[in-house]
C-alpha cells in the first residue's frame, strides 16, 4: 500500500560562522535589510516556549522575552546603528526574513516534479558568531509519502559543492519570492557571506549540507492498532535517515539502526536522531497528532535542536582555535564561560523534551568533544605553566648573577681604595 501523508513540513538548517570582530556589523546588515525582521518573543503569544525552557535558557535563547511595554515601545522606535548594538550585545537573537506573498504554482501533466512552498526563513544569531539560516518549507500537491523522502532528501544537498544545482531540475518552489532552487543557494550566500565555490576557514566548523528537521503525520490507516510500525519500518529508517525513496533500507538495515536514536515512549509517535537529522514521524489515529503535536515540535523542539547544534558548532570551533597559544587565555575564558552558561543547566522541566535533548547530545556526541576540549586545555595550561615558570626562573637567575657581579665589584672597589 502506498503510503500517504496528512500533514507534513520540513525545516532545512545551515549553521554558518561569522567572526566575531565583525559580529556587530553583521547584525547592523541585517537590521538595514528591509527583508528581514527582528523577531521579538512575547510571553503571550509565545506562551509554549516560554514554558517549556527553563528560565536561564529562556534567557539565553530568546532574550527579547524581557522586552515589555515602554522597553519595547522605545527600542522598537530606536534606528537601525543603536539598536544593533544593544541587540549584539545579547547572547542570541532572531530574524525573520519575509517572504513575498506566495503565487500557488499549476501542476500541468507536463510538470513532472516535486512541487514544494517555502513557508518560512529564519535567521538565528549567537554572539559568539555561531549563526544559523533555516528554511521551512513542505511539498505542494501531493500527500505521496515517497515525494517526502526524495524532496529531503535532494534538498539537503543544495548548498554542496558536490551537488550542482541542475540535479535538482525536478524539484519546483510555489512561491513569488524565487524563480527557482538556484535563488535560495544564492540567497544563502547573501545572508552568511559565505560563497559554497570558495574554500573558507569559517566553513571548517561547519557543514555544506542542510541538518533536517522534519515531521510527517501519516494517514491513520499506515499505522493503528492493526497495523504497528513494525510494518514500515524500512520507510521509518529512511525517513529518519534522510534517505530517498529507492535505497534499499531492508539490505542496510543494520546500519540504519545503528546510526539513528529513537524516542519511542509514545504509541503513535516516533522522534529519530542521526548526526545531520531530527525527524519525527507520526500516525493520524490521533487528533493531537496532526493538531498540538506539530506545533510543539516546530517550536520546543526545534530551538533545542538548535541548542544542541550550537553547542556541537561552538565546541568544534573552540576546538580548532586551542592549536593558537597565543589565544589560549582568550579561549579559556570562553570555554569556562560556555561551560556556565549553557553547558551546566537544564534546558527544560519536561520529561520528553530533557529525553530529547540528552539523546540529541548523544547522538551528536557532545560529550566527547567537550572532554577532548577540556583535557586538551589542561595539557596545553600546564605546558604553559611550566613554560612560565621557566622564564620567571631564567629571569631569577640572571637578576642573581647580575646582583653576585655587582656585589663583587662593590667589594673589590673597597678592597682597592
Amino acid at each position: 500500500m502506498e503510503l500517504k501523508t496528512k500533514y507534513q513540513y520540513t525545516y532545512f538548517i545551515h549553521p554558518y560562522i561569522v567572526d566575531k570582530s565583525k559580529y556587530d556589523k553583521y547584525i547592523l546588515k541585517l537590521l538595514k535589510n528591509k527583508r528581514c525582521k527582528l523577531k521579538i518573543f512575547e510571553k503571550e503569544k509565545d506562551m509554549n516556549i516560554f514554558n517549556y525552557f527553563l528560565p536561564h535558557f529562556r534567557d539565553y535563547v530568546f532574550p527579547t522575552f524581557n522586552l515589555r511595554d515602554n522597553n519595547l515601545k522605545m527600542f522598537q522606535e530606536m534606528r537601525s546603528e543603536p539598536k544593533s548594538k544593544i541587540v549584539a550585545e545579547q547572547t542570541c537573537c532572531s530574524f525573520i526574513y519575509n517572504l513575498a506573498e506566495n503565487v500557488k504554482g499549476k501542476v500541468d501533466d507536463k510538470d513532472l516534479g516535486i512541487f514544494f512552498n517555502i513557508e518560512k526563513i529564519e535567521i538565528i544569531c549567537f554572539n559568539t558568531g555561531v549563526c544559523f539560516f533555516t528554511i521551512k518549507a513542505n511539498i505542494e500537491g501531493s500527500n505521496n509519502f515517497y515525494d517526502v523522502l526524495d524532496f529531503n532528501y535532494k534538498f539537503k544537498d543544495i548548498n554542496s559543492e558536490l551537488s550542482p544545482l541542475n540535479d535538482f531540475e525536478n524539484i519546483r518552489i510555489q512561491t513569488d519570492t524565487f524563480k527557482d532552487v538556484k535563488d535560495i543557494s544564492e540567497l544563502i550566500e547573501q545572508i552568511t557571506g559565505i560563497h559554497r565555490k570558495k574554500k573558507n576557514a569559517k566553513n571548517e566548523f561547519t557543514n555544506e549540507r542542510f541538518y533536517t528537521f522534519s515531521y510527517v503525520c501519516l494517514e491513520s490507516e499506515h499505522w493503528n492498532d492493526k497495523n504497528s510500525l513494525d510494518n514500515i519500518s524500512n520507510d521509518f529508517y529512511k525517513f529518519a535517515n534522510v534517505l530517498p525513496s529507492n535505497y534499499l533500507a531492508d539490505f542496510n538495515a543494520k546500519t540504519l539502526i545503528n546510526n539513528t536514536n529513537i524516542i519511542d515512549k509514545f504509541k503513535y509517535y516516533r522522534i529519530s536522531m542521526t548526526k545531520l537529522a531530527s525527524n519525527l514521524l507520526c500516525s493520524g489515529i490521533n487528533t493531537y497528532n496532526f493538531t498540538k503535536l506539530p506545533f510543539e515540535y516546530e517550536n520546543e523542539y526545534f530551538y533545542t535542536y538548535i541548542i544542541a547544534l550550537y553547542q556541537k558548532i561552538f565546541l568544534r570551533k573552540l576546538n580548532s582555535e586551542f592549536k593558537e597559544y597565543g589565544k589560549i587565555t582568550h579561549l579559556r575564558k570562553d570555554f569556562i564561560k560556555f561551560t556556565k552558561l549553557i553547558w551546566e543547566k537544564e534546558v527544560t522541566l519536561s520529561d520528553t523534551g530533557t529525553k530529547y535533548y540528552e539523546s540529541l547530545k548523544d547522538v551528536l556526541e557532545l560529550e566527547a568533544l567537550y572532554e577532548e576540549i577540556k583535557n586538551k586545555y589542561e595539557v596545553i595550561y600546564k605546558d604553559l605553566n611550566i613554560e612560565k615558570n621557566n622564564i620567571y626562573f631564567s629571569i631569577l637567575i640572571i637578576l642573581l648573577i647580575f646582583s653576585l657581579t655587582l656585589n663583587l665589584i662593590n667589594v673589590l672597589l673597597l678592597l682597592y681604595t
